[in-house]
């Protein structure tokens, strides 16, 4: 790209430009939070989206995917594209922060974060509509559906790159534990793939009192669950990274009664397509052979998810070039960690080059928990990083 990221100035007037409507932006986040929708059913946030952005000169196109919007801004004769994506959709998860603006629709909450996603841009986008100084052509992105992994997929199948072509497209997520306002960058795999299985052990159900007499799935399961740990550590090169967990198990229903079956789930997650493969292949040849073991059968439905996020070299090291020019060394996490959680935006990044960043939420509860709140002292610091690195890469 050759790009070189503009020097970092003093008295900036972009965060001064932001500071004057923060309160506004905060309001909306909180809005946002207290309203939140499910994967497809952002139709109320959408719905809003649009609205500012329309006020704002954008030309705003919706029905992307069905509730997605994307935003387009041109000036000046340069022919560099750049896209900023978000994310809109929340978890299915009852609040129990306590906030004056918890959600008001029962079983629903924004706990990753999402509606701050979506504030952040959106103030980005009102002081570049504004104020900002570029020669190109800015495509703002607001995705739904993230959480359920459909949501890039189903842009991207809706034409999105094609109706709205971009040279590189970027996007951000906070996170809880790293210092408020801290930013990360990873080139390479930055985000794991995710896949999940439900694993279906029959035997044959008998009295708890004479298991001779039956075939118990229970234990051939234990057995699955204490040995499934030895692909991740036995099958997977040790300086691979490689996550099999079993999160639900159901069997049974008396304590004196030996079930005919037992039901799991499970979540796999890698880097790389290679160990990918590896579990894909391991996990349910060892069911079966688990089972086997005890006279009971496994049935395995293995289903790919999305693969890893991975990050491409030139965009990151440009992405990471701005941020240091526009906050300092000090503000720029050395050595950030890849994250084992994962995140659709993985499908954009096979289409298009660009980087995924991460910026610290503080010492919040975690990610997808009850407790979770996005810190709203980060709009501010990375809406201006997104008007910047806008700005740098369009000039």
């Amino acid at each position: 790209m050759n790009i070189i990221a503009q020097p970092q100035r003093l008295n900036d007037p972009v965060e001064s430009g932001i500071a004057a409507y923060l309160d506004e932006i905060i309001a909306l986040r909180h809005d946002l939070h207290q309203y939140p929708e499910l994967a497809f059913q952002e139709r109320r946030t959408s719905k809003l989206i649009a609205s500012h952005l329309s006020s704002w000169g954008y030309e705003v196109t919706t029905g992307i995917a069905g509730t997605g919007v994307v935003a387009t801004l041109k000036r000046g004769d340069g022919e560099r594209r750049i896209g900023i994506r978000a994310d809109m959709d929340a978890l299915p998860i009852e609040e129990a922060t306590g906030l004056a603006y918890a959600s008001n629709n029962p079983d629903v909450m924004h706990a990753c974060g999402h509606d701050g996603h979506t504030s952040i841009l959106l103030a980005a986008a009102r002081y570049l509509a504004e104020s900002g100084a570029f020669n190109g052509t800015l495509h703002l992105i607001f995705q739904p559906a993230e959480e359920i992994g459909a949501g890039a997929r189903k842009m991207i199948s809706d034409g999105l790159f094609e109706r709205f072509p971009v040279d590189a497209i970027f996007g951000l997520h906070n996170w809880p534990g790293v210092p408020l306002g801290q930013f990360g960058f990873v080139a390479g795999p930055a985000m794991a793939s995710v896949d999940q299985a439900k694993i279906r052990i029959v035997g044959k159900g008998g009295h708890g009192a004479e298991p001779h007499r039956a075939v118990d799935p229970v234990l051939a399961s234990a057995s699955f669950i204490t040995a499934l740990q030895s692909v991740v550590s036995r099958n997977v090169d040790p300086q691979e990274m490689a996550v099999a967990t079993v999160g639900s198990i159901h069997a049974g229903s008396a304590s004196n009664v030996i079930p005919e079956r037992v039901e799991l789930k499970l979540t796999m997650r890698a880097f790389t397509e290679t160990v990918r493969q590896q579990l894909q292949e391991r996990i349910p040849a060892l069911a079966r052979a688990q089972a086997e073991s005890f006279g009971a059968v496994a049935e395995v439905d293995y289903r790919l998810g999305f693969p890893a996020l991975i990050n491409h070299r030139e965009e990151t090291d440009f992405a990471k070039g701005v941020a240091l020019d526009t906050f300092g060394s000090a503000r720029v996490e050395e050595g950030f960690k890849p994250r084992t959680a994962s995140e659709d935006f993985a499908f954009m990044l096979l289409a298009k080059p660009g980087s995924y960043l991460f910026v610290g939420n503080g010492d919040t509860a975690p990610l997808h928990s009850a407790h979770y709140d996005f810190n709203d002292a980060i709009i501010a610091p990375a809406a201006r990083y997104w008007v910047r690195l806008a700005e740098t890469f369009l000039n």
